[in-house]
């Protein structure tokens, strides 16, 4: 099982929206010299909605190549559409990932049953471990812990991100799941606590800014030290709030060229992070020990 801080990581882009390749590699290798535990590519932070199907899947290959086993990969490759969920998988497997993420399908506004069939075909087609991903603040979806648990059982659906911050909701899942099920939070401002009560991991945006950091924080909860790990999420909450303050990965991709990791490049329809907001961000990054 895959623990602990998993960077949802951003993708690289020049001015002209062109992914820049140089910088991802750059990008990956900083991850683990920082101690990330594992790398989500080409979620939602990484601008999936907008990178087309060519480009996802070389991305993902990117990825993998110079991760190199170094660090676990797992690839982003849902979408709302059954038979594209299993085109982007498939890739993902054909590449080497250790695992893919696969949101609930979007804007088309499945039932649960939808839901449990669609997830269900994309574990029967490709023989690869997979981490379902629910946030319905995007995806107008929800996916209740009934739904998970009838889904756990399949052998290679493994995890689930659930990103409602609702840790009401990790307790729930907790017990319908079976222990080898892995739960991750999606919702840095409330990932501590949710690792405290048996989450096993945060798929985390905080993490491009501050991965050290996040590791910590990550490890002292997962070993029960809530002290600890109080002691350094106090210093990124700023971080988790402030990461937020346009729609991601707007703020994060303007952190990390703020860093002198990437370059200030993003696709339409996002555009780059205001600069009324600025120092705002900058603050939360001061405070957290990045800048």
């Amino acid at each position: 099982m895959i623990q602990g801080s998993l960077v949802a990581i951003v993708t690289p882009m020049h001015p002209d929206g062109s992914v820049d390749e140089a910088a991802f590699l750059r990008l990956i290798d900083w991850h683990v010299e920082q101690g990330t535990d594992a790398i989500v590519a080409v979620g939602t932070t990484g601008e999936s909605a907008t990178l087309d199907e060519q480009e996802h899947c070389d991305a993902i290959a990117l990825v993998v190549r110079q991760a190199a086993g170094r660090i676990p990969v797992i690839a982003g490759t849902g979408a709302n559409s059954t038979s594209e969920a299993i085109t982007l998988t498939r890739c993902a497997s054909e590449a080497g990932a250790d695992a893919c993420l696969l949101v609930t399908p979007y804007y088309n506004k499945p039932t649960q049953e939808g839901l449990y069939l669609h997830f269900k075909a994309v574990a029967e087609a490709v023989d690869i471990p997979q981490i379902l991903y629910n946030v319905p603040g995007r995806t107008a979806v929800d996916m209740l812990p009934e739904t998970v648990a009838r889904l756990a059982v399949t052998d290679n659906i493994v995890g689930l991100k659930e990103a409602t911050g609702d840790l009401d909701r990790i307790r729930r899942l907790r017990e319908v799941t079976p222990t080898d099920f892995a739960i991750y939070s999606g919702d840095d401002a409330t990932a501590r606590e949710a690792m405290l009560l048996g989450a096993n991991g945060d798929i985390s945006v905080t993490a491009n800014v501050a991965p050290g950091a996040m590791h910590a924080m990550c490890a002292a909860a997962l070993a029960g030290d809530a002290a600890g790990a109080g002691e350094i999420d106090a210093r990124l909450a700023g971080l988790h709030k402030d990461l937020f303050l346009e729609s991601n990965p707007i703020p994060v991709k303007w952190a990390v060229a703020e860093m002198g990791l990437i370059e200030r490049g993003i696709r339409l329809p996002l555009t780059w992070f205001s600069a009324s907001l600025h120092d705002r961000l900058r603050e939360a990054m001061r405070r957290a020990g990045v800048v």
